[in-house]
């Protein structure tokens, strides 16, 4: 069961600038403590707004992070520290090990962020955001991502429908396997250009690009929306002062220190930074209970 999230009744400017600082600073940042933070609060974060559903994408992940992790000292040979040689002398060294594992939690924190990023900004947001600056490239943007649950959710009634008739993709032959898979793909293609043309032939009708255009939002930028877009500005200076200054720098084995004064102060404003979501769902839950609680 989901979660209500708090943190996406706010002004749509300051769900997408959260999302942009998280995605990005944890595409950059390789110093392991602020993967780690990212890493974790990217998951209870989704864990938050998704329930105990969000637990599948984490243990799903945790294959995915062996195998990853595993597979870059193959491709990466640098390092001091060789654990083993292999292929005639190929060194397997702990140091690219480290590396590979740290590009793994990177490559799913960031995953988990988009996997949230989805949630919370919706097409109408988005619309809301580039529809005045960009509204050609916005509406097919959010188009395209409308379109993408809407195949999947078309692709469970065709395999459904097909499972009634006996003819599920998982019975039968593998050749049976492998047309059943194409006639889904094949249905699920053509369903998706008949919406096109009937959606087009609509919007034509309704007389779409003819006029001058204009827009409507139900969105508003109130009090709490500026106060937030305040604490949210102020830290990312911050963190990207303290990354300028060499706080988020690492070097692969060299052990994690947390010695130098950037690093301290990068590290806190992002942990608060990434925070903000929970903290305020957190916060709504306890004011809830506690005005549930007098009546």
């Amino acid at each position: 069961m989901e979660s209500k999230d708090t943190f996406s009744s706010y002004n749509p400017i300051i769900n997408f600038m959260f999302f942009i600082g998280a995605v990005v600073f944890g595409m950059f940042f390789v110093h392991p403590a602020f993967l780690l933070c990212s890493f974790i609060l990217a998951f209870t974060y989704y864990i938050n707004i998704k329930g105990r559903k969000g637990f599948k994408l984490l243990f799903g992940m945790i294959p995915l992070f062996i195998i990853l992790s595993l597979l870059s000292p193959l491709l990466n040979p640098n390092g001091d520290t060789v654990l083993f040689t292999y292929f005639g002398g190929r060194p397997y060294t702990l140091e690219a090990l480290y590396y590979g594992m740290a590009l793994t939690i990177m490559f799913i924190s960031v995953i988990t962020w988009f996997a949230s990023y989805n949630i919370v900004m919706t097409s109408d947001k988005f619309l809301y955001i580039f529809g005045k600056t960009a509204p050609s490239i916005s509406l097919v943007l959010s188009m395209i991502m409308r379109l993408i649950p809407n195949f999947q959710k078309k692709a469970v009634q065709i395999a459904s429908t097909r499972e009634c008739i006996g003819k599920a993709g998982d019975t039968g032959i593998k050749r049976e396997k492998i047309e059943n898979g194409m006639t889904v793909l094949s249905t699920l293609t053509t369903w998706a250009l008949e919406g096109g043309i009937i959606t087009a032939d609509s919007m034509r009708s309704r007389g779409y690009g003819t006029g001058k255009r204009t827009n409507f939002a139900i969105y508003r930028f109130d009090k709490r929306d500026i106060i937030l877009f305040t604490v949210m500005f102020i830290l990312i200076v911050l963190i990207l002062f303290c990354s300028i200054m060499g706080g988020t720098s690492y070097t692969a084995g060299k052990g994690i220190r947390l010695d130098n004064p950037y690093t301290i102060a990068g590290l806190a404003g992002y942990i608060v930074f990434l925070a903000i979501p929970v903290a305020i769902n957190i916060t709504e839950e306890i004011t809830w209970r506690i005005l549930r609680s007098k009546i």
